[in-house]
This record gives structure tokens, sequence and C-alpha cells, in this order.
């Protein structure tokens, strides 16, 4: 069976990933502790923890909440810095098979350049993801990836300082999804990641405040399942790129129906709070749809559910 996709078909160097199954950045932080959990060389990449120039401490706490079918957060983008990323954490990463995809945030157009050169060459980064949709930050983050001509500025300025596929990560908390994904691409993206969280907020009751320290945070979660799904369909249709589809994944199911959607790969994120094996397990659920469904490439369901978008639409188990 062949599970294999890339995410920079343009690109010389490309981004071969064994498998569609990725995990997402800020909740694998950056994958050392889980390899001792499990085997995660067979996943397709890792994503990293979000990195800036500088370290962070990120937001004072409460930081976290949960809500219904989900959880909200507000970390702030605590992290160690690039130096000490490439310093002490890279030369791990170097030893994977799996490929590592950074993660980085900056505070300008001019940092994710400055980022994506320093990344550049680095022995055990196989490719750089923009963040250009957090909205737990003050400055940058989440304003980039609202604005198209922003959102393709940051996209050029890594472009120009790296040879690593450039993958970008889009906010859901915008009115067009679609136009911004059509605006990083036309800037050369190799892929884009649909979608971060969503901006949300609780209260508590008894304290009569906002439950985050910084009163707003990202939803995400299987509540955000059905947003997400609908906006990878959207982007699939808007843009000729490969789309990363995240958000609510933690079953093979749910990622099945973003395959479906036009997704190429997924992430899966917030399962691994409350299951540690979340990843393998989406894999194995997977790999078990094609066996029923007698597909021996995951090409075949890949964009499955556009109907009329050019492809043809092969008969389903019971169809058959």
């Amino acid at each position: 069976m062949n599970l294999s996709v890339e995410l920079a078909p343009r690109r010389k160097r490309g981004l071969l990933l064994a498998n569609p199954v990725m995990t997402a950045s800020g909740t694998f932080s950056n994958g050392l502790e889980f390899a001792k959990v499990f085997d995660i060389q067979r996943l397709g990449a890792i994503v990293s923890k979000g990195t800036t120039l500088r370290p962070r401490s990120g937001h004072p706490q409460p930081r976290t909440a949960e809500t219904p079918c989900g959880m909200l957060n507000a970390i702030g983008l605590q992290n160690i810095g690039v130096e000490a990323l490439i310093r002490d954490v890279a030369p791990v990463w170097a030893t994977w098979r799996v490929p590592v995809i950074v993660n980085v945030s900056g505070d300008s157009v001019e940092d994710y350049g400055e980022l994506a050169a320093r990344l550049d060459g680095v022995p055990g980064v196989g490719g750089v993801e923009l963040n250009i949709s957090c909205p737990n930050v003050a400055v940058g983050g989440m304003e980039f990836g609202q604005d198209p001509h922003l959102a393709a500025a940051v996209t050029d300025a890594a472009l120009r300082q790296t040879t690593l596929p450039v993958i970008v990560k889009l906010t859901p908390n915008v009115t067009h999804i679609a136009t911004v994904a059509r605006a990083v691409a036309e800037a050369g993206a190799d892929a884009v990641t649909v979608i971060n969280t969503v901006q949300g907020m609780a209260i508590d009751t008894r304290s009569r405040r906002p439950a985050l320290a910084s009163t707003f945070g990202g939803l995400s979660g299987p509540a955000i399942k059905p947003i997400a799904l609908r906006m990878v369909y959207q982007v699939a249709a808007a843009v000729d790129i490969p789309v990363i589809g995240c958000g609510g994944i933690s079953s093979g199911l749910d990622a099945i129906e973003f395959l479906m959607a036009g997704a190429t790969a997924v992430q899966v994120g917030t399962a691994t709070f409350s299951n540690p094996l979340a990843p393998m397990e989406v894999l194995e659920g997977i790999q078990r749809f094609l066996e029923e469904e007698g597909a021996d490439d995951v090409h075949d369901i890949i964009g499955a559910a556009h109907v009329g978008k050019g492809g043809v639409l092969r008969p389903t188990a019971a169809e058959r």
C-alpha cells in the first residue's frame, strides 16, 4: 500500500513523507519526549513547537481552559529561541528518519526572513512552517494571516532566505480564507496548513473574570473540526499546492474526511494531550480504511469529495 505524499512537489529537493500523518505545532513539543512513548519514526513528519528569534516565557497563568469538546490555550509562544533550537535540539533530529518541520513566528516580516535564513542548511531541519495565524500574541502572528498582502510578504521574505520547503499555516479568523491561501500560493509557498485555532474565551463564574490571564485564547479540539474541514475544502478548491488539514483530528476516520476534502496530509494536535498515541492510531485508522475499501494508494481518496473538480470518483466498497 502506498501511503507516501509529497508536500513540496515544485521544489527540487521536495518534502516526501512516508505517510500523511503529521503532528501539529505546539502540541508535541519538539518530539523528544514523545520519542520515549512510541516509535515516532513511523509518522509522516514532526512539526516543532513554535520558534522565535529570541526565547519567550509566554503568557502568565492560567494559560489553558477546558471547554466542551475542546480546550482554550493562550501559551504565548513560550520557547527556547532559534539559537538554542539549532544548538541543542536539531542535532537530535538529525539522527531521526522522520522529517522535522520547524514552525516559526515573528513580530515583523523581516523576522520570518531571518528565521528562515538561520534554519537553512541546518542538519535535522526538513522544512519551515510559517505561523502567521497564532491568536495568542500581542504583536504579529494572526495579524499577518488576516491580510493577504502581508501574508504574501511574509511568505516571500522566507522564500528569499531559504532553500527549505516553506509551508504557511493559515488562520481561520478571517472572512475569506481562500483569498489568503491564494495570496501565499502566488507568493511561492510550497504548501499551506489549514487551520490554526479559532479565537475564543471562557469566563470563571466564581471569580467573575476571564478564565485565561490573557482574556482570549485559541480554541482547538473536536469542537472546531467542522470549521477546519470546511476551510480545507475551500482552500483545496482554490489553490494548486498541497493542503495540510489540521483541527480536531483524533481518529483515522477524522483524517479520512480531511483527505477526501482535499488535504494531502493531516496534523494531529490537541488529541495528543489526552491520548499520546493518537497520531499512531490515526495512521493505523487510515491504513485500515484503505484496506477495507480495497484501495492500494492514499491518493485514491485525496480530494474525492470534490465532485466535478476533474477527478474520477472511485466506487466505494458498498457500491462495488
